[in-house]
């Protein structure tokens, strides 16, 4: 075993692992070491932004598929959980939004996290965030995360924003400004005309620093203890035994999955779990791999009358053109993150703030098990799910062995209320595919079909339709309680030496997409484990 030492060992080169190696090697003295398990990102499909619709399975994910949903006829359902440097950032839809603000209000009011208002967590999002067109008070012009408007949104995207506005919701310029509640286009994480991932923000510029090495190809077996203290890590690559030592601390950047399944390799995590698998318990810590939060997306599918959507680019000579013209302009449908309009709404208008958020694509089947139109058809979808969900599952280990994936079982539609908003999303995605912006196009809606009338109907549409909206959470929760992994300093309870930074340690999920909070995370780490907090 070939053995090496740094200050800091971080364990997944995800969004939060890429902004960490990024800020705290900015430190010359500081000597970091970043592990990834996927590999580089080469691939020319994932910087340019439509090929999100490719990213969502093959071999840069993980290849998961969830337990039986007990509530969702027992389907295993596809969970694609990113597998190369970046992670989600490198293989999302792009889609820039950060939630509402009493989200995390509640995070520092509600469940423990002392320091985690929005005011005290704002100063992180606008030093994260270079947009290219919006500024003030709730925007940052200069950071690493480039972020952009979509530079020529779909015909049926701007059908579907009119539609939206048909229906009663009001146009929105900017739903992560003052007020969340409207409808239009995203912004995303995009910046030339390319996706700007976590890798390519954070991590590209720096990777010349003489302090700083990253590692890829990785599988990290176990986190090294002596007594209660993280000393390093063990890690695989080509075949080759590897340890890592960490003078200074051991932080664990995995993601909402990843991280519980390493910690509990490393006999971190509730006691009885790891004695079932012959793991030796350094610290029975119950709360690792609990509070799995996801959101649960229903989708509804309508075949259109011609080819408006980007299914046409499908058809050889189609995708063709589409590539020269991105390669020769930088323009046309290449430069389309597929998921372009939204809109947060009101499944219950006595809420406070939203309750639902939509996405709209100018297409149909571009994502891992949603339905599609007919072969040679072309068609839109719009999914929507219920922001705040109170279904708990589990991340769990399958075996005591580094490369068995665990068993990550969501729970979906568990709690009754998650069922009742899901079906007022749709509902409502029905009704706005039903204004006269998007009938013109609309040939008829297949999913769900006009036999699908009775709450009981949309119960069992929205049981046998629903799917992960790949916005896992707080599998190691922040807080104080005794399910709270890690303190609000990130720093694991009842350890020393290690932190997790990353989506795990949410409290609960914010009310939107969350790679932008993941990297907010990650940048007040960043300032904690430096001191600077």
């Amino acid at each position: 075993m070939t053995e090496s030492g740094y200050d800091f060992v971080i364990v997944g080169g995800g969004s939060a692992g890429c902004v960490l190696a990024s800020r705290l090697s900015e430190n010359a003295d500081a000597r970091v070491l970043l592990l990834e398990a996927g590999g580089r990102d080469s691939h020319p499909l994932i910087h340019m932004p439509v090929g999100f619709a490719k990213m969502t399975t093959g071999p840069h994910t993980w290849g998961l598929v969830t337990a039986p949903q007990k509530h969702a006829n027992n389907r295993e359902i596809p969970y694609a959980q990113a597998r190369v440097i970046g992670g989600g950032s490198s293989i999302n839809a792009e889609v820039f939004t950060r939630g509402n603000p009493v989200d995390y209000d509640r995070w520092a009011h509600e469940e423990g996290c002392k320091g985690w208002s929005f005011s005290e967590i704002q100063q992180y999002f606008l030093r994260s965030e270079g947009n290219t067109v919006l500024s003030g008070d709730w925007h940052g012009t200069d950071g690493p995360l480039g972020v952009s408007n979509i530079p020529d949104p779909q015909v049926m995207t701007r059908a579907f924003v009119q539609a939206c506005q048909e229906r009663g919701i009001p146009f929105s310029h900017d739903f992560n400004g003052e007020t969340q509640a409207g409808c239009g286009v995203y912004q995303t994480t995009t910046k030339n005309y390319r996706r700007c991932s976590a890798a390519v923000g954070y991590l590209k510029p720096v990777l010349n620093r003489k302090n700083l090495t990253v590692e890829t190809g990785c599988l990290v077996r176990k986190i090294t203890f002596q007594g209660n203290r993280a000393t390093g890590v063990e890690y695989v690559k080509d075949d080759v035994k590897h340890k890592a030592n960490a003078e200074s601390e051991v932080v664990v950047t995995s993601g909402a999955i990843g991280t519980p399944k390493i910690m509990m390799l490393s006999g971190i995590g509730p006691a009885a779990h790891l004695r079932e698998h012959g793991i030796d318990v350094i610290h029975d810590l119950p709360g690792v791999g609990e509070n799995l939060h996801d959101h649960f997306g229903i989708d509804i599918v309508a075949e259109l009358k011609g080819h408006d959507s980007l299914d046409k680019y499908n058809k050889l000579h189609w995708a063709a053109w589409a590539g020269m013209e991105y390669l020769l302009f930088r323009s046309g449908p290449i430069t389309s993150n597929v998921v372009e309009g939204g809109a947060f709404w009101y499944a219950d208008a006595d809420q406070p703030v939203p309750d639902l958020q939509f996405h709209f694509l100018a297409g149909a089947g571009a994502e891992a098990g949603v339905p599609s139109v007919r072969k040679g058809a072309s068609g839109i979808t719009l999914n929507s799910y219920a922001l705040r969900p109170k279904s708990r599952g589990t991340v769990r280990l399958r075996s005591a062995d580094p490369d068995d994936l665990p068993i990550v079982d969501p729970n979906f539609l568990a709690e009754p209320d998650d069922l009742k908003t899901g079906i007022e999303g749709v509902k409502i995605s029905r009704e706005i595919f039903e204004q006269p912006s998007l009938q013109k196009y609309i040939k008829s809606t297949r999913f769900p079909d006009d036999t699908v009338k009775s709450r009981s109907d949309l119960e069992a549409y929205a049981r046998q339709y629903g799917r992960t909206s790949y916005h896992p959470t707080c599998t190691c929760k922040m807080g104080v309680d005794e399910m709270a992994v890690v303190d609000p300093s990130l720093r694991v309870r009842g350890l020393e030496g290690i932190r997790i930074c990353d989506s795990s340690v949410m409290p609960s999920v914010i009310g939107s997409n969350t790679n932008a909070p993941t990297i907010m995370i990650a940048e007040k780490a960043s300032d904690l484990i430096r001191g600077n907090n």
